[in-house]
This record gives structure tokens, C-alpha cells and sequence, in this order.
């Protein structure tokens, strides 16, 4: 690990999340969650996942040097098993690395799904589920984007009636209300519906998934949608 890193993030909180000693949950998740997981769970509650993202991303906005991470340490320490403390649902673009944006995080600390407009679907869906109930992350957090490729293609169905070929239409079909619930609000239209699609992108998450919603009931998980600003680096929580 490079000295700026150590310096900065602490050789403890960097890497030492993975050997967390933990009380397994009932979650009414069928698998044995240590065996599934493949060892013990983070001890953060949602609102220390939290905040650990809102420092990491403050660290990225004040100080985004490139910092050389002891990947191969890394590897070694989390190769029998992982215990991610927070699941992020971002977009596929390329300028928005959940790991990276969130102050240079390192292996086995975000359990991350991605594809165009951070939409759910029956494999994000399992996949945030699988972190929430064997794995046992405590926080999920929904992440849209300014200039979001996605968004702005169903702001342009919305408003213009556009088209668009192949599977391009069907994948952006589901952002296309939230286009239409903010096209006369004030302001930028694509930013309103970024922000409006992360909102409804985490309220269908819990209506869709029983295993997210008991376990938000429950107090175990947070959901919370947010928004990625491009030029400033910053990620606003929505809730």
C-alpha cells in the first residue's frame, strides 16, 4: 500500500473490514449465510456505511490523486472471503466507478452492480439481495448520474417521441416515467430525471424484492437513492 493511501485511509479501515467478527441475522435467506458468504460479516450499520461513503467521496472531491493500492495485499487478505459493507447500484458509464468515487476503496469493501440508467432487473435484483442477506451489507444506495446517456435517451422518448434501435428502447423504457414526471418541473430536464429514476429505481427495489423490503422493515438495511455530479465529483444523497 502507497503511503498517501496508508496516510489517509488507515491500514485498518482500508483492509481490515473483511475479518469483521459478526453475529449472523435471521434473514429467512435459505443458504447458511457464513458458509455462503465465505466468512464473517461487516459490523457496520447502515448509517457507519454511510458515512464512510460520504468521507470517501469527500476525500475524491479535495484530494483525487492517483494512489498505487497494494493489490496484491488485498487479494491475499480477501481471497477466502468477503464482507462488502455497502452495495452501490450504479450506471455502466464509464466516468463513474463506485470504487473510485467514493475515495479509492479497495478490494472487498463495495459489492457493486452496474448497467445503462442503474435500473433493476431479475439479476440486479438477485444480486443486491444476495448482499443483503448471506453477505450481509447493511446499506444499499441507488446512484444516477449527471449527463446520463440512458436518462437523456428516455427524456427524448418523453418529450420528443424519439426512437431508438435494437434493445436500446426496451432497456431505457422503464426510465421514461420518471422523464415524464419531471418534464415541466424547473431546471435541467435530464438532471430532474436522473434524480427522479434513482428515487423510483430504489422505491421499486424494496416493492419488488420481499427479501429487501423485510429487511429494511426490520431495520437491518437502508435504501437510498443518490446523485453523481460530473463536473464537481460530489455524490448528493437524495434521502
Amino acid at each position: 500500500m502507497c503511503e498517501n493511501c496508508e496516510a489517509r485511509l488507515g491500514r485498518r479501515a482500508f483492509l481490515g473490514l473483511a475479518g469483521a467478527v459478526v453475529a449472523a441475522a435471521a434473514t429467512g435467506f435459505e443458504a447458511t449465510p457464513a458458509t455462503a458468504a465465505g466468512g464473517p460479516k461487516t459490523e457496520l450499520t447502515a448509517d457507519q456505511a454511510l458515512q464512510k461513503l460520504k468521507a470517501g467521496n469527500a476525500r475524491y472531491v479535495s484530494d483525487a490523486q492517483v494512489c498505487a493500492a497494494d493489490l496484491g495485499g488485498q487479494r491475499h487478505h480477501v481471497a477466502g472471503g468477503q464482507a462488502p459493507w455497502a452495495t452501490v447500484l450504479s450506471c455502466a458509464d464509464s466516468r463513474v466507478p463506485p470504487e473510485l468515487l467514493f475515495g479509492g476503496l479497495g478490494l472487498g469493501e463495495l459489492f457493486v452492480a452496474r448497467n445503462a440508467g442503474n435500473l433493476v432487473d431479475t439479476g440486479v435484483i438477485g444480486t443486491i439481495e444476495y448482499g443483503a442477506a448471506v453477505l450481509g451489507v447493511p446499506l444499499i444506495v441507488v446512484m444516477g448520474h449527471q449527463r446520463c446517456g440512458a436518462v437523456a435517451a428516455a427524456c427524448d422518448v418523453a418529450v420528443k417521441n424519439a426512437t431508438f434501435p435494437g434493445s436500446i428502447g426496451a432497456m431505457i423504457e422503464p426510465i421514461v416515467p420518471a422523464a415524464l414526471a419531471v418534464k415541466d418541473a424547473p431546471g435541467d430536464l435530464v438532471v430532474n430525471a436522473v434524480k427522479e429514476n434513482a428515487k423510483r429505481t430504489a422505491a421499486r427495489l424494496i416493492d419488488q424484492s420481499a427479501i429487501v423490503a423485510g429487511l429494511v422493515k426490520d431495520g437491518k438495511v437502508k435504501v437510498l437513492p443518490a446523485y453523481y455530479d460530473l463536473d464537481s465529483g460530489k455524490v448528493e444523497f437524495l434521502a
